[in-house]
């Protein structure tokens, strides 16, 4: 008699579901933190790229090393650190002001630990139970991490509007409490059996199917650049370049961008057929969406082209996971970890590179320049050209998308 996955499944969601606080919870907290122990922007990127190194780390480790952990046990575990993580986040920089940035850095790397393995494993369990309609379920495990981003924002901007930002540490336990029930679920649900590696690819096969599989992480780092640049900043773009109110630009902006996401996720759960021109509908409009927000003086055009990035983005990353699984069949762990690397490289870099920019510009004499002209502070100048810089990532990924579409059509036989 075959097991009952069901509880399995629902452990997967819960777990993506807060693994949404580990994302969504700092950019939230990152004006606060710039207030109170006066770090910069450049460092306020540097958790960034640091959550997505270290991420980063873990995905390559198994990429290699798959076969030698075992695998049930890790994902079990997994919860419990974004649990540590987040917890250290929230006491280290109260307990020693004078120390917070490395606090902070500390907790960063806890739970980024945590959220390199769920991105390694999870998709992989959701792929290795039973279904008839597998795709649907991996569409569905990556809409719950955008509704809980929502959640997680709504949430954290009505205790910071009520209780007071000075208060956020015991924001961030609360939200560490809550990976825990995760854990609990998938200590009391059976697993299934996962490829470690991949055996079914013929010999002759074997370099095409490495140059798509290269084309896979390409598209998958451009998406990524693309989805988390904007889910990183923009509740500080909209507070500190569009001068909308915090507790307002975080729950109708950042929530919605998350909404937004989720809901295209789950219609192409229901409705979606070609991802092919999915992934390449949403790269060129994540490159309109940035350009907008990069160019436009208008408060309410950039407002918007910030939320509908959501929407352009949302397919990008789960949207080639299950490219990669239609055109390579035979897949293992390892291949799902490289293709995490690839994401995490993206989410790691492109953030970073914004939070530099922001810096970088915001100080030089044509900001000064600009800023006099348009009515614009030179902080807002620098926010602006980082958003059109990270719009590169995208107009780029479109040519990648194409290539790739024409690559696997190509040797669709071959595979």
């Amino acid at each position: 008699m075959g097991k009952n996955f069901k509880t399995t499944k629902l452990a997967c969601y819960t777990a993506y579901f807060t693994m949404s606080s580990i994302f969504s919870l700092p950019p939230l907290l990152f004006a606060t933190l710039q207030d109170m122990y006066g770090i910069s922007y450049t460092l306020l990127g540097s958790l960034v790229l640091t959550n997505f190194c270290t991420q980063l780390l873990v995905d390559l480790i198994f990429t290699a090393f798959s076969k030698h952990f075992n695998i049930k046990k890790v994902v079990r575990v997994m919860p419990l650190l974004t649990s540590a993580g987040l917890a250290l986040y929230a006491i280290l920089p109260s307990v020693m002001p004078q120390f917070a940035y490395p606090g902070l850095l500390i907790g960063t790397v806890l739970f980024s630990v945590s959220a390199g393995l769920s991105e390694v494993l999870l998709s992989p369990v959701i792929a290795a139970i039973p279904s008839d309609n597998p795709q649907k379920d991996m569409s569905m495990l990556h809409s719950l991490y955008a509704f809980g981003v929502f959640t997680v924002v709504a949430i954290s901007t009505l205790f910071l509007k009520i209780f007071g930002e000075t208060n956020w540490m015991y924001l961030a336990l609360f939200w560490a409490a809550l990976p825990v029930i995760a854990s609990v679920m998938f200590f009391c649900s059976p697993m299934p059996d996962m490829s470690e590696s991949d055996e079914s690819a013929s010999i002759k096969g074997t370099k095409r199917r490495a140059v798509g599989m290269a084309l896979c992480v390409a598209c998958i780092f451009f998406g990524s650049c693309a989805e988390n640049s904007m889910s990183s900043w923009i509740s500080s773009y909209m507070e500190n370049a569009l001068h909308i109110d915090k507790a307002f630009g975080d729950i109708l902006g950042m929530a919605m961008f998350a909404i937004l996401l989720g809901l295209t996720r789950i219609a192409y759960a229901k409705y979606g057929k070609n991802i092919a021109k999915m992934l390449l509908v949403g790269m060129v409009g994540a490159t309109v969406c940035y350009l907008i927000a990069g160019l436009s003086l208008n408060v309410i055009f950039a407002f918007v082209a910030c939320i509908l990035t959501g929407i352009f983005t949302a397919m990008l990353w789960p949207g080639t996971l299950i490219m990669m699984e239609e055109n390579l069949p035979g897949i293992g762990v390892a291949a799902y970890a490289l293709m995490a690397a690839g994401g995490d490289l993206g989410a790691s870099f492109a953030p970073q590179l914004l939070g530099v920019v922001v810096d970088k510009v915001s100080v030089t004499q044509i900001a000064a320049d600009l800023s006099e002209k348009f009515s614009l502070s030179p902080e807002q100048i620098g926010l602006k050209a980082g958003m059109l810089v990270t719009g590169l990532f995208p107009l780029i990924g479109m040519f990648v998308v194409v290539f790739a579409m024409r690559y696997f059509k190509k040797n669709k036989k071959e595979f």
